[in-house]
């Protein structure tokens, strides 16, 4: 138990690091649209389902489960900043409540989209090393 405790904080501490290393670096459109965040959870995504298909192939073992699908993707991602800057975008005017829902769609979208590009990629390299 302290040894998997361990591996999600490590991983979530280098995902949290991520996330703040894009926050700095990836700039918000002008319309208000939020690119650090977007990136931030569509790269979880993705990684979480290539992890997750590596894991479900037994190509990836629970350790490395919990320290990049649980621990690294978890601190990555960020519901509360897209739930937050999705608010903050809704109340403003017409057209940033517009970038608000575009937004929010993207984020959902994309992000389901990579979680199944993932899923597929790791049952593809797990099947091989199976």
């Amino acid at each position: 138990m302290a040894q998997a405790i361990i591996l999600v904080f490590v991983g979530g501490a280098v995902g949290a690091v991520m996330r703040e290393l894009l926050m700095l670096g990836v700039p918000t459109a002008r319309d208000g649209f939020v690119w650090s965040i977007f990136v931030a959870n569509v790269v979880a995504s993705l990684i979480l389902g290539l992890i997750t298909g590596l894991h479900a192939r037994q190509a990836l073992g629970a350790k490395a489960n919990l320290l990049l699908g649980t621990g690294l993707c978890g601190g990555m991602s960020t519901f509360s900043s897209l739930v937050y800057a999705t608010y903050v975008l809704l109340a403003g005017s017409a057209l940033s409540a517009g970038v608000g829902l575009a937004y929010v769609g993207a984020n959902l979208v994309v992000g389901f989209v990579l979680v199944l590009a993932g899923l597929r990629v790791g049952d593809v390299i797990g099947a091989r090393k199976a």
